[in-house]
């Protein structure tokens, strides 16, 4: 004969220790509460806003109302199309001249520099930050100006002929051309490519460079197959960082370029503050967002890194 065991009665929990589990539960939501709150009210609003404007007709005298009328984004895309080439084109020369520059400078910082130092160089990669951004670009505009040092230099070396066969200069000048708008571009958001490739790069193990070593790899094949797969992420986030806000600037184009170099944020900005057509101001906002967006996907799955977002 076989006795069975009485089930064991249901455990109450108290309401005095329920209720401060249920408050730890909710404290990562109450965490999140003013960040969600603050990109409701600074961009979701603004969006929806902007949405609406790029939908209207209507003149400044006679006041804006929606009319859905959708032509206004493909007469913005026909009217201001060199300005988003031009605008990517700028932008994809300049990341590429940052992770040029940048990689070799942040591996110096991460592998070769002593602590000391590499403190000394990420404060001076961080230093044009505590300048404006307006007056580093005014700087850029008295470094590259006619009969400087700089251009004086480039044209002795002859390297402003070969410039301007490429189109990037006109004659012995360097001002009001793609190549100043790109150096201009290059110089402002270097600093945004050197900090995450050096965080990446800082966080590999020296111990793999001297297995590598062990294992007889010259020094460029430890770069291919370790070091750089493994800073890829790093690559990645910088890249997108420089990318993103170069394609959408327009100071240096102002500064440093010419009308024939103007790129779609000057676009954006005569719209909005000297023709007052709202609608197509917005629409040309939204259209550079929908290009960059694209961009990015494409980017991130051709790299193979979409967990990175």
């Amino acid at each position: 004969m076989t006795t069975t065991t009485p089930a064991a009665p249901p455990q109450v929990v108290p309401l005095a220790a329920a209720a401060p589990r249920a408050r730890r539960r909710l404290t990562p939501y109450w965490l999140l509460l003013p960040g969600v709150a603050w990109l409701a009210v600074f961009f979701a609003v603004p969006m929806v806003y902007q949405a609406s404007t790029s939908l209207q007709t209507g003149s400044l005298e006679d006041g804006f109302r929606v009319t859905w009328h959708v032509a206004t984004y493909w007469d913005a895309l026909t009217e201001y199309k060199w300005h988003y080439l031009r605008s990517f084109g700028y932008a994809a020369t300049a990341t590429v001249l940052c992770l040029a520059v940048g990689y070799p400078l942040a591996y110096t910082i991460a592998f070769k520099a002593g602590r000391r130092l590499r403190g000394l160089l990420l404060v001076l990669v961080v230093a044009p930050f505590f300048t404006s951004f307006l007056i580093r670009t005014l700087a850029w505009k008295t470094i590259l100006s006619d009969g400087g040092p700089v251009v004086g230099t480039l044209d002795a070396l002859h390297v402003l002929d070969v410039t301007a066969a490429l189109g990037l200069t006109e004659g012995d000048r360097v001002l009001a051309t793609p190549l100043a708008v790109v150096c201009g571009l290059t110089y402002n958001f270097l600093p945004f490519m050197i900090l995450p490739l050096y965080t990446s790069l800082e966080r590999i193990d020296p111990r793999l460079h001297e297995a590598a070593g062990d294992l007889y790899a010259r020094p460029f094949t430890t770069f291919r197959k370790v070091t750089f797969p493994i800073s890829l992420p790093g690559v990645v986030a910088g890249t997108l960082l420089t990318f993103i806000p170069a394609s959408g600037d327009y100071i240096n184009a102002q500064l440093l370029g010419s009308p024939s170099e103007q790129m779609v944020g000057n676009g954006i900005q005569k719209q909005f503050l000297n023709v007052l057509d709202y609608p197509t101001a917005a629409a040309l906002s939204f259209i550079l967002m929908a290009l960059i967006l694209g961009i990015v996907t494409v980017y991130l799955r051709r790299a193979g890194t979409e967990e990175l977002v």
